[in-house]
Order: C-alpha cells, then structure tokens, then sequence
C-alpha cells in the first residue's frame, strides 16, 4: 500500500482554512473528496479532490484513476439529481495549485454562462451558511 501524500499548504489536503477560503467539505468517496464551490453563480458546482496531495493523472494509478472517474460520475449523477441542469462541464484546471482535482459545473439553458465555458471564479454569488447547507443536504441525499 502506498503512502498518503498531503501538503500542509493545501486546502484539499488539510480542509483548513485554505479551503474555507472557496470550497466546503461535504463528504469522502471513494478515492475523493466532494466539496462545495462557495461561489455558486452556477447552483449545485462542486469539486471532486483526489484523496492524495498529486498533480496530475499521470501520477495514480490505473485502479484509483478508474475509481476517481467513478467519484466525479457518482457526484455528477447526484448534482443532476439534486439541481436538474441541462448540462453540468467539467474543468480541470490546476497550473499552480498542484492537487488532482475536476470542477463539476452545472449549467442551465439561459442562465449565466449558457453557451460559454465558464469563468473559473467569476464572484457573483455567494449564499448564506443555512443555504449552503441546504444544498449540501440536497447533494448527500442524491448520492
């Protein structure tokens, strides 16, 4: 078995306040984490963070980069479920923030960003702490 690797400084490693600074941990799957994007100009966006601190795919192995597509296919059917978008994109995109890790973003027909590649953080919307909950609770009863 190997070893777990994390870095001190990563909000998806140590879900400290480097995460509270955009994300809320919701749950662990199977080789991830599933956490809530803060800004929600898109309803439901979450990120599926690979359990290790690593950069790329290249990096996991054949079984856990299987079981990692298999968690952001678990949370997307949930943010499908939980929220109905038309269409949910999936981002990953992570030059200096070097953690394994894929943006679920749902999209809706005529709404922001409809027809467009979304905006990494555009910082329109933001929700209260009982809203985030609210929709935590919607994705975890989905899963």
């Amino acid at each position: 078995m190997s070893e777990i690797k994390k870095d001190v400084n990563c909000g998806y490693c140590m879900r400290d306040e480097h995460l509270d600074a955009f994300g809320i941990y919701i749950c662990d799957l199977s080789v991830s984490s599933l956490i809530l994007f803060k800004e929600q100009s898109h309803p439901g966006r979450c990120i599926v963070a690979y359990k290790d601190h690593v950069s790329e795919m290249v990096d996991i192995s054949d079984e856990d980069r299987t079981a990692f597509f298999a968690d952001v296919n678990r949370a997307s059917k949930a943010i499908h479920k939980a929220f109905n978008p038309d269409k949910v994109n999936y981002g990953a995109y992570a030059d200096t923030g070097c953690h394994l890790h894929m943006h679920l973003v749902p999209k809706y027909k005529d709404e922001f960003e409809w027809n467009t590649t979304f905006e990494m953080n555009p910082q329109k919307k933001f929700l209260t702490d009982d809203e985030y909950k609210e929709m935590i609770e919607k994705i975890k009863a989905a899963l």
